[in-house]
């Protein structure tokens, strides 16, 4: 959807970035940044920064910058977080209770209104004042309580059963943790989150650089021995030519 209007998942994906900063800049009491002092602070060049926000108007003026708290304004509007989105979590486990009790999403507008799962141990648990509930009035609940996002926090094996029945239910908007890669209409969006493969990312990153370590180690290595070769090769014709130079 946001291809259609010329503006793709990675300036979208820089967005939160941007309203992270300005909230920090905002703490400190700033008032107003140039771009090439926001690239500084973000390792994002000025120039991709201008690129980013004129999709959405520019809001920059020539010689003053950025006003931080307008642009924080204007780009909370744009990620949609200036209103309150009713969430539900399915699936009461560590990870599910982890986000529950996460304060920060309420203070960004994300209301968690329920807490489900199918286990009846965790069924009437509180967490943070929200009670676990079982999954037989799910359906229900999205209606009554207005749901706009349901987070998938419960195993891959029934995630994709529990998703049809909150995409029939009208949710349009899916935070999904679970370990499969759901199959759902074109007008519902899937954020998929799979922790798993995040931290592979990472392991690649961090065996590329232990690997390029090791290479320098080895060159270098290679390159200290080749010079002790050099000098034991030059030592011995030195001994051989004073040798020769005493036998005259």
């Amino acid at each position: 959807m946001d291809e259609e209007k010329g503006i793709s998942k990675a300036v979208i994906a820089r967005l939160p970035r941007y309203y992270r900063y300005l909230g920090e800049l905002m703490e400190e009491g700033r008032e107003r940044i140039s771009s090439q002092e926001l690239s500084q602070r973000m390792k994002v060049t000025a120039s991709q920064i201008r690129q980013d926000l004129n999709h959405f108007g520019g809001f920059g003026q020539q010689g003053y910058g950025y006003n931080v708290r307008f642009l924080h304004e204007s780009i909370a509007k744009i990620l949609g977080i200036d209103r309150q989105h009713n969430l539900i979590i399915i699936g009461a486990g560590n990870l599910g209770q982890a986000i529950a009790n996460y304060a920060n999403f309420e203070r960004g507008g994300f209301m968690i209104k329920g807490m489900f799962d199918v286990n009846p141990r965790l069924i009437g648990l509180v967490v943070r004042g929200v009670e676990i509930l079982g999954v037989d009035d799910l359906e229900r609940f999205i209606r009554e309580h207005d749901v706009q996002i349901v987070a998938l926090t419960l195993p891959k094996a029934k995630a994709a059963e529990i998703a049809d029945r909150v995409v029939k239910a009208g949710i349009k908007a899916i935070w999904n943790f679970a370990h499969v890669d759901l199959v759902v209409p074109e007008d519902v969006v899937v954020e998929n989150v799979h922790l798993s493969e995040s931290l592979m990312r990472l392991s690649y990153r961090v065996s590329s650089i232990q690997d390029q370590a090791k290479e320098r180690a080895l060159r270098e290595r290679g390159d200290q021995e080749r010079a002790a070769k050099e000098r034991s090769k030059a030592r011995r014709l030195q001994v051989f030519e004073e040798k020769k130079a005493a036998m005259r």
